[in-house]
């Protein structure tokens, strides 16, 4: 008992008041750091091996490329289960949302949670740092602000990438609306001038690859589906659920339903071509009407100050001008 109260007086000597419980943290992030390679470091299960040999040993016998194929340098493979959510639900949504953020490799989700794992333990190493540092510093420093120094930096970690996401989604999304109108105006052109459906699609994809590139990679994708022979309503709706963009939505729901009912679909994207010029208009106008209303809360803290000081700085000088002499003859 007695060297264990020694102990504490060292390392409260050594590093303040909260030096025991800074000892406990440390330890405990170098056990986490050492017991996670054991953790991720799991056996494959057997029928796993025995189910890739026979994908492997068919593919050779077959002596086909395959559109699909894994990486031998991907180093992330072996911790899939850990960095990869189990659930199919939830990976599939992971998957659309990046998706619709452009990351369109098969290990997407494997690196975006790698990224927040690695980022989040990195910089909560850095906050338990600053906390060390500043509790040497200034030994009054309390239990809570230690907290909030070691936990801050780890959480912003660990969000910075679903922000980063978020942010690309939001810019996507917005480039795929400010283009859609003059992608569809040029695919009436091509339509028009006697193009397929599928040729003026890929030619779209070609003419907009300078512009709006978002767009022109979601094209470039069905054009290569439908070389690849997938059904084209699935490859439109495919479309609509990576874009995430209402009028990509209305625009597949145009496609399929002058597909079904065979009317011309020249006439189709005439109309609708139309709408969304009108509705881009709307869209313009609509920011113009809300600019005085964002603008009002600026030109107030701009103006009204310097225009008070103007006309009432010359009275208030005098007033107390006044007063002053006032106070003076008093004294006097």
């Amino acid at each position: 008992m007695e060297l264990l109260n020694t102990f504490n007086a060292l390392l409260q000597d050594n590093f303040g008041e909260l030096g025991p419980f800074i000892i406990v943290g440390v330890l405990g992030f170098l056990m986490i750091l050492l017991t996670l390679p054991f953790l991720l470091n799991r056996k494959e299960d057997p029928l796993d091996k025995i189910k890739k040999s026979r994908v492997a040993s068919s593919a050779k016998a077959s002596d086909k490329s395959t559109l699909r194929f894994e990486s031998k340098h991907d180093k992330l493979e072996k911790y899939s289960n850990f960095l990869e959510p189990q659930d199919e639900e939830e990976y599939s949504a992971a998957r659309l949302n990046l998706l619709r953020a452009g990351y369109r490799g098969k290990n997407a989700v494997r690196m975006f949670h790698f990224a927040q794992f690695s980022l989040g333990l990195g910089l909560l190493g850095v906050g338990a740092l600053f906390a060390v540092i500043a509790t040497q510093t200034n030994p009054d420093t309390s239990m809570q602000k230690t907290l909030m120094t070691v936990l801050i930096p780890g959480v912003i970690g660990y969000m910075v990438p679903r922000y980063w996401v978020t942010k690309r989604v939001e810019k996507r999304k917005e480039e795929i609306i400010n283009g859609f109108p003059d992608a569809l105006d040029m695919m009436l052109v091509c339509v028009e001038a006697g193009q397929s459906l599928d040729q003026s699609i890929i030619r779209v994809s070609r003419e907009l690859q300078a512009g709006f590139p978002a767009l022109a990679e979601e094209f470039a994708t069905v054009a290569y589906e439908l070389k690849a022979g997938k059904d084209r309503m699935l490859v439109l709706k495919d479309m609509s659920e990576r874009a995430g963009v209402p009028d990509v939505a209305s625009f597949v729901t145009v496609l399929i339903q002058s597909t079904s009912f065979g009317t011309s679909i020249a006439d189709a994207l005439r109309v609708f071509a139309s709408e969304m010029r009108d509705k881009r208009v709307m869209r313009a106008e609509e920011k113009a009407n809300t600019l005085p209303t964002k603008m009002t809360l600026a030109t107030m803290m701009l103006t009204i100050p310097p225009l008070l000081i103007i006309l009432i700085g010359p009275s208030v000088y005098g007033i107390a001008t006044m007063l002053g002499a006032g106070g003076a003859a008093i004294g006097n």
